[in-house]
């Protein structure tokens, strides 16, 4: 595959996470089409492609699309399978091409997004090494705080970076290596409670102190909504309803929603739209 040059090459944000459950492939569809109504130009890559979370959300949004007769943005889109060899390395350098001629078809693009899968896998790895921001979407609890680091269950003490962190560590110095790129990472705490809890407190604390640690911003992100399980399966954002004409009325706590996405976008470290700089 021919290099990308720095000029045409776009801007690649990857949902990133270990674990499942956390809200990645949500987050994902929301970036992608805030994205598109703000005017940029969108690919969006699915590198779980037998688990197919993200590449199904946007064949239902193109089926309601189609079926519909409404025009709501897509983006360009593809999956990338993994290897079935024998050789380990052989698999990763199949994988590696596989990868390489996706993210080289979005050329020219403004914003790629990249679904990762929830388990540790080469593909993953090299995807989280060509990110611009690695965004990492974790439920609000102690479980999946686990996920970054070692927690002492006594006083919440950190004891080491787990696995997944020291992955991120990894993938950024192949980052820096390649082109001499760094990854603006995000941790996402996701699926707020609308209470104060304590533990909610507590997990709040502890990331703070991680994130100072091992180089991470922390955001506040989507709360424990059912607005987005009834759009996800449409392939629907908040961003949508209007235009779609589901019969859903926007409350308080779908405005409440949309803040949410909207914040999320404006944490981004995006460059302007290439249209805007033609403009």
């Amino acid at each position: 595959m021919a290099s990308v040059s720095a000029q045409s090459r776009p801007y690649v944000i990857v949902l990133g996470n270990e674990k499942g459950g956390s809200g990645k492939s949500t987050t994902s569809i929301h970036i992608i089409v805030s994205l598109l109504r703000d005017g940029y130009s969108v690919g969006a890559m699915d590198l779980d492609a037998r688990q197919g979370t993200l590449a199904g959300t946007l064949a239902a949004r193109k089926h309601f699309v189609e079926s519909k007769g409404i025009s709501l943005p897509l983006p360009e889109f593809r999956s990338v399978h993994r290897a079935i060899l024998d050789n380990r390395l052989e698999a990763e350098a199949e994988e590696r091409t596989r990868f390489d001629t996706a993210l080289g078809e979005f050329e020219g693009l403004d914003v790629v997004v990249i679904d990762c899968p929830g388990a540790d896998t080469y593909l993953s790895r090299y995807g989280h090494s060509h990110a611009d921001t690695l965004i990492t979407p974790i439920n609000d609890s102690f479980v999946d705080f686990s996920m970054l680091a070692k927690v002492d269950p006594d006083n919440h003490d950190i004891v080491n970076p787990s696995i997944y962190s020291e992955m991120v560590w990894e993938a950024r110095k192949n980052r820096f290596s390649r082109d001499r790129g760094k990854i603006d990472w995000m941790v996402m705490r996701n699926r707020l409670a609308a209470s104060e809890a304590r533990n909610k407190r507590d997990v709040g604390e502890t990331l703070e102190l991680l994130a100072k640690r091992i180089g991470f911003r922390t955001l506040k992100g989507f709360g424990e909504r059912v607005i987005f399980r009834e759009l996800y399966l449409q392939g629907l954002t908040l961003m949508d309803v209007r235009e779609a004409n589901i019969g859903i009325a926007l409350g308080l706590s779908h405005i409440a929603a949309r803040t949410e996405v909207r914040a999320l976008i404006s944490a981004i470290k995006l460059p302007p739209a290439k249209m805007s700089l033609v403009a």
